[in-house]
């Protein structure tokens, strides 16, 4: 939602911060690998039922994947390699903080409630790939209810409270779920019209002549005479080179003579 409604907003906000980080030295990619470092103690913090401190390092990885687009914006960095790193360790940062969830959830309750994060991740990484697989169709698979700031907030609201923390999880898997759903249909009917517009172009390609026996066999003929001409020239190095040398040994002989 934030991706979609809020983007030019957003992006507008951060941008001074951007270039007052590149200004300070940074690079996109050391935000993102920090960001992916304060995930993980966010995931020990939550597995260790520490969560005040949870939320803080929760906030500062928000804090690093919010700013690290502006930053590569501001430096001049924006690149396939970037986006590709970024979206990676977003993937590994939403496995952490769950499996931190899960880890708490195997010391506090009994049951098969463990499995509650794992259904959470399912369907998150569900919702990524929809709209991976979508772009890389040409179809545009943005937006839903939960895509991953929301998510987050919906996760930082379950940590101020022990008490509302199970049911807030319960809140984010319907959610994200419905998010999924919502994007299978929209790609479904983007997919289904004869007319969709595309994301990316197409490289347009010269019609291939067709290849004719009597084609092919020009094309022989002539890379047997290209070889013939090399092979004939190598000859003749060859033996220039040999006749200078004999020459070079002659010329000694006879000075070593007189």
């Amino acid at each position: 939602m934030f991706d979609g409604r809020f983007r030019k907003t957003v992006d507008r906000s951060t941008q001074p911060v951007g270039r007052a980080l590149q200004r300070a030295g940074l690079t996109a990619d050391m935000l993102t690998a920090t960001g992916l470092l304060s995930a993980a103690g966010a995931a020990v913090a939550i597995g260790a039922g520490l969560f005040p401190l949870a939320i803080g390092l929760l906030i500062l990885t928000g804090a690093h994947d919010l700013f690290d687009g502006p930053l590569a914006k501001a430096a001049g960095t924006e690149s396939v390699r970037g986006a590709f790193f970024d979206s990676v360790t977003d993937r590994l940062a939403d496995a952490l903080l769950l499996g931190g969830v899960a880890w708490y959830l195997a010391d506090q309750h009994r049951g098969h409630l463990v499995l509650l994060p794992f259904a959470i991740l399912s369907v998150t990484f569900l919702v990524s790939y929809q709209r991976a697989k979508a772009e890389s169709l040409g179809i545009a698979a943005k937006g839903g209810l939960m895509e991953r700031a929301e998510r987050m907030i919906l996760l930082g609201i379950a940590l101020l409270s022990s008490v509302i923390f199970v049911p807030v999880l319960w809140v984010l898997l319907g959610l994200t779920t419905l998010t999924a759903v919502g994007r299978f249909q929209r790609t479904w009917v983007a997919a289904s019209r004869p007319d969709r517009p595309t994301m990316t172009r197409r490289r347009s390609r010269a019609p291939r002549p067709e290849w004719t026996a009597a084609r092919m066999q020009d094309r022989t003929v002539a890379a047997v005479a290209r070889w013939r001409t090399v092979r004939i020239e190598a000859k003749t190095r060859a033996r220039g080179w040999r006749e200078a040398r004999e020459h070079r040994r002659a010329n000694r002989t006879h000075r070593t003579g007189t």
